[in-house]
């Protein structure tokens, strides 16, 4: 099953309409009489809605799309206007003046086949005021050399108010491909005269559409035409048009109440095969003749335009709306691979897996550039400014702030910093700097705290202290502007805990292996659970004596540990004083360095938040892919989004940690957090309501951000 496969949005649009001398009038159906009498039981299914209507005039005219003059007409049929109108309404001829018609010359002249409705006629002559119809006769035909397999005639009635002539049917009023000859032989006759018509041929079966992959620009077009119905003895001036198995007052065919109207956006979609949607194109609704049938698509899109070579009926389908023409289905694809944090090219992989059509990367970036991130900056600013001004109008808050290095291969690109709320554990600023603007990973932090300082500065945000890592440029910053500076104690306990991995295996050091992790939790207990920096460095120092099973100091700050005395008879476990081991770790744990960031341990919270944050960057912008630098802004603007809502829908409440065990990990912090994804829908409104409609006061603010040099250069 290799037939293409396109998203259809519902309701699905059709538009239909009649031959150009005919736009803005409504709908005609002709029954076509044979000379030769029906066939018992056949009935073509369409009749004069005019209640006690019995003539045999065999123009019918559906109602007009215009309301005023529809309702107008269902008052002269029903004398009041009811809930429910069958879809298969229709007046014939009868109930019009002559000067309702357009074309009454020319049909009275045999030049037309059928009467044409001026725009806005009403019907006015009721069944009971109508003259019978006379059917006019022929004389009867001589006898001919040929016999002819069918002959076409016109019942011809008198029509009140005016009197009607004989006439000739022209061969262009039949609207077919077919050439008629005429024949005269000398015969023993006075007259003698014959009409031959070439038969319809055989129509072949309907190839498959193929569709070449769309242009930057150019929508695809194919036009393959259908031919002709497959029966031999078939002529358009003979056909009758398609029987309906429901009577015309048949509960089916009613038209529903008017459902509320969905936005586009918002509509269901759904996955038609090519074959199924294009076989709905190739009969006409009208004379049930074989129409040319020309698809055209772009992207997602694909319009059908339908015309019947034989009544000329025509009329054009889409499978999306439009808006601004720009397809919605085709900007909404693009949205929601932009906005979820998707990558175009794996979808991209997926939709070729199914033969499923979908956008060039060119559209998708045109898309992203002139409606997507506009939307994400002014949804970002909003929630951003709306979070700053709550933070403002509150006491002084505690932040932490971390950076993400962002590296296409083994290059340094761009360098992300995040500020967090330890208390609401909601990010209030990401801030992205290119490598270019900066010597080197350390600079480039600074710069990103620099600049989030600022942001915070200018909203008011009062701030208490800042948790970040131990980095003597970022320390500087901070004591140039009087912010009381904290480490982050997982950061530092990271540290620690690769220099005691490197110590276990020395020689005859295997034992530090088994206290790591309890050394790491005891860095923790001594950070929340002092008041002062010296009560910390107090609580750090009693670790070399809890190793060597001592639990009394002479440190009068820290006189003896919390902990329950256990007691054990293993003296493995414990280091023995002056041992190497314990002389190794001694000289990691307790230096001078080790002892200066002790001291300025955070107390509050840990950074763990930042952490789960820079994990969903990386869902967002991948490292092994290169993003331009608005692209990469937006991506971390649409993880900061997620991150928020998923945080303000499920506030996790945590204890003080033991000492005796690490604080909780980043993941299992998050694991029990239902993701959402409401701001996905948010997007899409403020898109399609907004954006789409008058996307320059958006582009105008995206234009405000500063972009890199080497950046406008690309």
């Amino acid at each position: 099953m290799m037939g293409s496969a396109i998203v259809l949005s519902q309701p699905l649009q059709l538009v239909q309409q009649v031959p150009q001398n005919q736009a803005a009038r409504s709908a005609v159906m002709i029954v076509r009489q044979p000379d030769r009498a029906p066939q018992k039981g056949v009935d073509h299914g369409y009749k004069c809605f005019v209640p006690d209507c019995t003539s045999d005039i065999s123009t019918l005219h559906t109602l007009p799309a215009d309301k005023s003059s529809q309702e107008v007409w269902l008052k002269f049929i029903y004398d009041r206007i009811p809930a429910h109108v069958n879809s298969k309404v229709m007046i014939c001829s009868a109930h019009f003046t002559p000067d309702c018609f357009t074309n009454q010359g020319m049909f009275q002249a045999g030049f037309a086949s059928r009467l044409i409705l001026k725009k806005g006629a009403v019907p006015t002559i009721p069944a009971p005021k109508m003259l019978t119809p006379k059917a006019s006769t022929s004389q009867p035909k001589k006898p001919a050399t040929t016999i002819p397999r069918f002959l076409d005639k016109f019942c011809q009635t008198d029509a009140p108010a005016f009197s009607n002539k004989g006439t000739q049917l022209g061969v262009r009023a039949l609207s077919s491909k077919v050439r008629s000859k005429a024949v005269q032989a000398s015969v023993p006759s006075k007259s003698i005269g014959t009409i031959t018509t070439e038969m319809w041929p055989s129509p072949p079966k309907r190839a498959r559409v193929e569709y070449e992959e769309e242009d930057e620009e150019e929508m695809e077009e194919d036009f393959p035409e259908e031919s002709d119905p497959k029966d031999s003895d078939y002529d358009p001036a003979e056909s009758e048009t398609a029987e309906s198995p429901d009577s015309p007052d048949s509960a089916d065919s009613e038209i529903p109440a008017a459902a509320p109207e969905v936005p586009a956006h918002k509509d269901a979609k759904f996955v038609v095969f090519e074959q199924c949607l294009l076989s709905l194109f190739e009969r006409c609704p009208v004379c049930s003749r074989a129409c040319k049938v020309r698809p055209t698509r772009m992207g997602t899109y694909i319009s059908v335009n339908q015309l019947c070579p034989n009544c000329e009926f025509s009329r054009q389908w889409s499978s999306q709306p439009l808006i601004a023409s720009t397809p919605v289905g085709n900007l909404q694809l693009s949205a929601a691979i932009y906005f979820s944090g998707l990558s175009y090219i794996r979808i991209q992989r997926m939709f070729k897996g199914m033969n499923l059509k979908m956008n060039l990367y060119s559209t998708f970036r045109r898309h992203a550039k002139m409606f997507l991130e506009p939307t994400i900056i002014h949804k970002w600013n909003q929630d951003q400014n709306a979070l700053l001004q709550k933070m403002s109008r509150g006491h002084e808050v505690v932040l932490a702030g971390k950076m993400r290095a962002d590296s296409a291969g083994k290059t340094l690109t761009y360098g992300s910093y995040s500020m967090v709320d330890l208390q609401t554990k909601l990010v209030v600023d990401v801030q992205l700097v290119q490598s270019a603007e900066c010597e080197g990973k350390d600079q480039m932090q600074t710069e990103g705290l620099r600049r989030s300082l600022e942001r915070l500065q200018e909203s008011g945000v009062k701030l208490s202290c800042l948790v970040t890592d131990t980095n003597t440029p970022v320390q500087t910053l901070l004591k140039e502007r009087n912010i009381r500076h904290y480490y982050d104690v997982r950061h530092v306990a990271k540290g620690l805990s690769k220099k005691m991995e490197d110590v276990s295996k020395e020689k005859g050091c295997g034992l530090v292996k088994k206290w790591n992790k309890t050394i790491c939790g005891h860095l923790h207990y001594s950070a929340t659970t002092s008041e002062s920096g010296q009560e910390k460095i107090s609580k750090w120092r009693s670790i070399i004596n809890h190793l060597q099973d001592v639990h009394t100091h002479d440190d009068p700050i820290f006189p003896q540990c919390h902990h329950s005395q256990r007691l054990t008879k293993d003296s493995s476990r414990w280091f023995q004083p002056g041992s190497r081991p314990l002389c190794r770790l001694e000289k990691v744990l307790m230096n001078q360095r080790v002892l200066s960031d002790v001291e300025m341990l955070s107390p509050h919270p840990q950074t763990s938040t930042l952490q789960s944050f820079n994990r969903l960057v990386s869902q967002f912008a991948p490292e092994d892919i290169n993003f331009p630098f608005i692209g990469m802004l937006c991506r971390l603007y649409l993880a900061a989004m997620q991150f928020n809502e998923c945080r303000s829908a499920v506030e996790k409440t945590t204890g003080r940690a033991k000492h005796t065990h690490p604080p909780p990990s980043a993941h299992d912090e998050s694991a029990n957090t239902e993701e959402t994804f409401s701001y996905i829908a948010n997007l899409m409104d403020r898109l399609f309501e907004e954006v789409v409609h008058d996307p320059v006061p958006y582009l105008e603010v995206l234009q405000q951000i500063p972009v890199p040099q080497s950046e406008v250069n690309v």
